[in-house]
């Protein structure tokens, strides 16, 4: 996968539980979940927005890019 995405590093950075956030952003706890274990195959730009807002950040804190790899 190219896209990581470091929604369990910024939590932890803003000291907020699953369940709080989800609540915040308007989601279930399930698919806050599908999100910080990169199983999610997309994201509304409408999610992302409301993630950075309640976690006081830019998309990129959030998702990352990593290069893959030819052999995979």
């Amino acid at each position: 996968m190219a896209i990581i995405v470091n929604l369990d590093v910024m939590m932890a950075k803003r000291k907020i539980s699953s369940q709080e956030l989800a609540e915040k952003i308007g989601i279930t706890q399930a698919n806050l979940s599908i999100l910080k274990t990169n199983k999610g195959k997309a994201i509304r730009f409408s999610t992302l927005n409301k993630l950075c807002e309640v976690l006081d950040c830019k998309p990129g804190d959030i998702l990352d890019y990593e290069k893959e790899n030819e052999n995979d």
